[in-house]
C-alpha cells in the first residue's frame, strides 16, 4: 500500500442552504490517479477546495502529507488545483498565464508546457478571457500537467474539448504520469471515457462518500442481469439491488456482490443474461436516492424490499 498523500477526518462544510460536505473521512494514496465521481452538487469541487486550502471546513480536519495545509507554504506549493471555471485578469494572454504558473510551481516543466500548447493549438494573441470553453480547458490542462505538482487536481478538465483534444489529454496525462509519478485527482462526468486513467474512485452523493475503492474491485463487486421482468422479479429476493429498470415486459437490474456459481445457475435457469457493469453505470447506481427509488413509478415492484432499489418505467 502506498503512503497517504491526503487524509480527511469528519470533514464537513455547511452553507446556509445545507451541507455541501457531510462527515467525509477518507484517505488518498500517493502516486495514484483517483477519480472523484458523482452528480452535480455532490460535493466534489467543495472537497477539492478544502484540501487545497482555498476554503475552510465548518468542522473536521484535512491533512496533506500528515499536516494541515492551511497557511503552510510547503503544502500549498505541493498542490495544483485546476478549476473548471478558472479566472484570469482581463489583460492576460497565454504567455502571462504560463509565466505566472512557472513562478508558482517548483516542479514546473516549460518544455512540457510548450509542447502541449502546440498540441492543443492554443492561441497566443487572444486574451484568455476571450478563449472558447475548449481553449480555456486546454490551457488548464497545460498548466496542470506542466506543473508536475506532487498533488494535482483537475475539476472537469475536458469541458468544451472535442474528441481529438480529449484523446491528447488522456495520452499526455498517462505518459507524463508514468515518467513523473504523482498523485492526481480527476473530477469527471465522462466516466467511461476516462476509465482507463483511473486506479481508484471516490463516489460522492449529497456530500457523503458512498463508495471508495479500487476500480477493479468496484467492477468485480457487482453484475447486471437482463431479461423478462417477471424472471428478474423472481431472481431478486435476498440479493442487494443497486438499480433496476423495466420497459414493457423486459428489464435489467444491477446487483451488488461478486457473481457466484449459484447466481449463474439461477440466472441460466430463469433465462436471464448476465453481464459486467460499466463504471459509468455503477457510479450512477451508487448515486441513486433510495427514497425516490423505493417509491417506484407505476411498475410492479412487489418483490421483497432489497437494501437499495430503483425502477424506471417507459411508456
Amino acid at each position: 500500500m502506498n503512503a497517504t498523500a491526503i487524509e480527511t477526518r469528519g470533514l464537513t462544510r455547511r452553507y446556509r442552504g445545507g451541507a455541501a460536505l457531510d462527515d467525509v473521512t477518507l484517505t488518498i494514496e500517493e502516486g495514484i490517479i483517483t477519480g472523484l465521481l458523482g452528480r452535480n452538487g455532490a460535493g466534489k469541487t467543495t472537497l477539492m477546495s478544502l484540501i487545497t486550502a482555498q476554503d475552510r471546513p465548518t468542522s473536521g480536519q484535512v491533512l496533506v502529507g500528515g499536516k494541515p495545509p492551511f497557511e503552510r507554504a510547503e503544502a500549498i506549493e505541493s498542490m495544483c488545483f485546476i478549476r473548471d471555471n478558472q479566472r484570469y485578469p482581463d489583460d492576460y494572454r497565454l504567455k502571462h498565464a504560463v509565466r505566472a504558473a512557472s513562478f508558482s510551481y517548483p516542479n514546473w516543466s516549460q518544455e512540457l508546457a510548450d509542447r502541449l500548447v502546440k498540441l492543443f493549438r492554443i492561441p497566443d494573441r487572444t486574451p484568455v478571457t476571450k478563449f472558447s470553453r475548449g481553449q480555456q480547458s486546454a490551457l488548464g490542462i497545460v498548466l496542470g500537467l506542466a506543473s508536475r505538482s506532487p498533488i494535482t487536481f483537475f475539476d472537469e478538465p475536458y469541458l468544451g474539448l472535442d474528441a481529438t483534444a480529449r484523446g491528447i489529454f488522456y495520452d499526455e496525462l498517462l505518459a507524463d504520469y508514468a515518467a513523473h509519478p504523482r498523485t492526481i485527482v480527476l473530477s469527471t462526468h465522462l466516466i467511461d471515457e476516462m476509465d482507463r486513467l483511473l486506479e481508484r474512485v471516490i463516489v460522492l452523493d449529497k456530500g457523503r462518500v458512498v463508495k471508495h475503492a479500487d476500480v477493479d474491485e468496484l467492477r468485480g463487486g457487482a453484475f447486471q442481469i437482463a431479461g423478462k421482468a417477471s424472471a428478474i422479479e423472481a431472481f431478486l429476493p435476498g440479493r442487494e439491488v443497486l438499480a433496476r429498470r423495466t420497459i414493457g415486459g423486459l428489464g435489467t437490474a444491477v446487483i451488488e456482490g461478486a457473481l457466484t456459481a449459484e447466481d449463474r445457475s439461477a440466472a441460466d435457469a430463469a433465462g436471464l443474461e448476465l453481464s459486467a457493469v460499466s463504471l459509468q453505470d455503477l457510479v450512477a447506481a451508487y448515486g441513486l436516492d433510495p427514497e425516490e427509488a423505493d417509491s417506484g413509478s407505476g411498475s410492479d415492484t412487489s418483490s421483497p424490499s432489497p437494501r437499495r432499489t430503483h425502477e424506471r418505467s417507459a411508456s
